[in-house]
């Protein structure tokens, strides 16, 4: 059981007692730190929120719901819905932020409040604190009873998120209606089942769901990584789908299964999705250092600037506006479209992917085979309380100072035949290791190397 504060929201397990799990009383203090930082800002006293279809999200939601009227706020509620779908919706309805309830990719047993600010993005590191602080110190001041916020529902927000996605400029909606795909979705019990669907109705898809009814009790590990997608694979190969989509619970994270059954690679899917957008409109691109190679090589083929940020959604997007990005996110599988909103969105990747396969005129396994090949490995070092990492960094700084290093999140060494990047994890003691090369046996290599070199270190 667990309960995890952190600058960006709390995430815990449901049950238990206070202070180690997510209950009902952290819950109510996490959401009135937050609705104190409103109450402290120059921002509208409004907020969207929205959840995903975790068992615990109505009894979650309707805990803050109440927390956020005590305190004076208003509240509109977008009931089962998107992590995008919320981000939008913020601005959108002038609210002075929202609150997502989701725990993304985690089991059924954990959820979180996610807080986004009053553009629909997440909120910054020094809010984060601010929230922290006031929660840390129970500094709350509710409302009286003749001034407590009001309530109110918001029934067409998936609808306009996804008309705003069919109304981007190079988005051609005719072109991918002409295509006719037939499409096996995965929506792991949750409301990619109902965002999925609407999206593909209006560009004239066919589609199958699999785990299509929105109970929380996913089928399957949530996290859309090839061991927990035989099923969908197997079902796209044996019906000879055009291709499979996959999210998590709160559809912000996409991945997709090729035609011929094969993973195509959560990591290529922002390759994919900004091979497309980098075709209609020239410029920048961004992800995370732990991301793969190969969105850089996509940039460079289209005469863009590549830049990494550091781990962490946030880290992403601020890294983005401050190189005028067209495009961004994480290797794994979430894709940021800046003409749409600053926030991983597995929508708007489903209708640019669709439609650059109709651009080639290709198959989903002729463009994956059409990338460059690398694959990433991820390992883990456990911390011991005698290891200075600080130390450990900078003689390995020394080590490889004839490689590219990057230190703005834990330490980057980038070689010729691939990348390795080792980073202090943020909930568990560990040092996480992940590495890059054109084979699994070779990134496996550069990590054992730089693994071993921390053992000596130690």
């Amino acid at each position: 059981m667990a309960l995890i504060k952190t600058i960006s929201g709390f995430r815990g397990t449901i049950g238990g007692e206070p202070s180690n799990n997510l209950t009902p009383l952290d819950i109510v203090a996490c959401t009135a730190a937050f609705g104190q930082w409103i109450l402290s800002c120059d921002v509208p006293r409004k907020v969207i929120i929205g959840r995903d279809g975790r068992i615990s999200g109505e009894l979650v939601s309707a805990l803050s719901c109440n927390t956020l009227l005590a305190l004076g706020i208003d509240v509109v509620d977008l009931g089962l819905s998107t992590t995008p779908t919320v981000e939008v919706m913020v601005p959108k309805l002038s609210a002075g932020a929202g609150i997502i309830f989701t725990a993304s990719h985690n089991p059924k047993q954990w959820n979180a409040l996610k807080f986004l600010n009053h553009k629909g993005e997440f909120i910054s590191a020094d809010i984060g604190k601010t929230v922290l602080q006031y929660e840390a110190e129970s500094k709350f001041e509710f409302a009286p009873v003749d001034e407590m916020g009001s309530y109110s529902t918001y029934d067409n927000a998936m609808e306009e998120h996804i008309n705003q996605i069919l109304a981007l400029d190079y988005l051609d909606v005719d072109k991918i209606k002409a295509r006719k795909f037939h499409v096996i979705v995965d929506c792991i019990n949750s409301t990619g089942a109902i965002s999925i669907p609407p999206l593909l109705d209006k560009l004239d898809c066919s589609y199958e769901l699999i785990n299509g009814e929105v109970t929380g009790e996913f089928a399957h590990n949530p996290e859309p990584l090839p061991a927990h997608l035989v099923d969908l694979c197997e079902k796209v190969a044996a019906t000879n789908a055009d291709l499979g989509i996959v999210v998590d619970p709160d559809v912000d994270r996409l991945a997709f299964v090729s035609d011929n059954g094969v993973f195509f690679g959560e990591e290529n899917t922002l390759v994919a999705v900004a091979d497309f957008v980098l075709s209609k409109k020239k410029g920048n691109t961004v992800s995370n250092l732990s991301s793969t190679r190969a969105l850089s090589d996509i940039t460079e083929k289209h005469g863009g600037s590549y830049s990494a940020s550091a781990v962490g959604e946030v880290n992403v997007v601020n890294k983005m506006k401050e190189t005028n990005a067209v495009i961004g996110g994480e290797g794994n599988g979430g894709v940021i479209l800046p003409d749409l909103h600053y926030g991983r969105d597995a929508l708007v990747g489903i209708a640019l992917f669709l439609n650059l396969l109709c651009d080639r005129n290709i198959s989903c396994s002729e463009l994956h085979a059409s990338y460059p090949k690398y694959e990433i490995r991820k390992h883990k070092i456990q911390l011991a309380e005698s290891m200075d990492l600080d130390k450990i960094f900078s003689e390995l700084k020394s080590k490889y100072a004839a490689e590219q290093i990057n230190t703005i999140d834990g330490l980057k060494i980038d070689m010729k035949n691939g990348w390795v990047h080792l980073r202090k994890s943020n909930t568990e003691p560990i040092l996480r290791v992940y590495s890059e090369s054109s084979s699994a046996e070779e990134a496996d290599q550069l990590a054992e190397m730089i693994i071993n070199d921390v053992k000596s270190l130690s």
